[in-house]
């Protein structure tokens, strides 16, 4: 056999970063299209261009999408946000958040990934969430850091902690932290933030449950595997569930 199998590992780990690369363009076109092409002035598109930068997307690449969701220059942007809900196995509640350029063919595609879904089924469940502002930051200067107060300060209306093993762009043994937000108050959380250092990695409109359903380990797993199912499909940009 050989390295055959090196190679096969290389190029899954090639097309992983590829799809990361795809989900990571879209994300800044999209915050451009929203919020506008200054970087400065739009929380979300600076959050989507450091990400960017971290995943080592060319300069030009980030620039490209951003001209393109802003609507500068010759491409404009044609992709449209679709979000569809439904369930996971074991009734776990799901909104499913795409951006697709061909709604005809991404919606049967999706409603044929909850049908192989075990359990798993469309339906209305958006009452089952709060419709928020998110920002996730974290410091890492070793300064004391008091959440709430950070909180209190920014404009945020809650604060949980948020770990590494939450999301990995926590780096690990940082103090890290969810600031849950009015919708329209995301920038300017956003700005108290970084003006008051911290690293933010997450500043957008989002969901989170209002309740989240008892499993055992291995119906977690299920759930897991179905999410990720979900977010591998190259539409997708964001999953929600009632997960934790």
């Amino acid at each position: 056999m050989g390295r055959q199998w090196l190679h096969a590992k290389r190029a899954v780990a090639s097309l992983r970063k590829a799809k990361a690369t795809g989900k990571l363009t879209k994300e800044i076109m999209v915050a451009a299209k929203l919020g506008g092409a200054d970087v400065d002035a739009n929380a979300r598109l600076s959050t989507a261009v450091e990400k960017a930068r971290k995943e080592s997307v060319s300069r030009d690449v980030i620039e490209r999408a951003i001209k393109k969701g802003a609507g500068i220059g010759e491409e404009k942007l044609v992709l449209e946000q679709v979000t569809y809900e439904g369930y996971a196995p074991h009734k776990v509640p799901v909104i499913v958040e795409t951006l697709t350029d061909n709604n005809n063919r991404t919606a049967p595609e999706i409603r044929l990934l909850f049908k192989k879904g075990q359990l798993g089924a469309p339906g209305s469940n958006k009452f089952l969430f709060e419709h928020v502002g998110l920002v996730e930051a974290y410091r890492n200067d070793g300064a004391e850091v008091d959440r709430e107060e950070a909180a209190i300060e920014a404009g945020a209306d809650e604060v949980e902690p948020l770990a590494h093993e939450q999301n990995d762009d926590v780096p690990e043994g940082c103090c890290g932290a969810r600031f849950i937000t009015d919708r329209t108050a995301v920038h300017a959380v956003t700005q108290w933030l970084l003006a008051n250092g911290w690293s933010v990695i997450t500043s957008e409109i989002g969901y989170i449950a209002k309740m989240f359903p008892a499993l055992t380990d291995e119906q977690r797993e299920e759930v897991g595997e179905f999410l990720q199912e979900l977010d591998d499909h190259d539409d997708v940009h964001r999953v929600w569930a009632a997960l934790k």
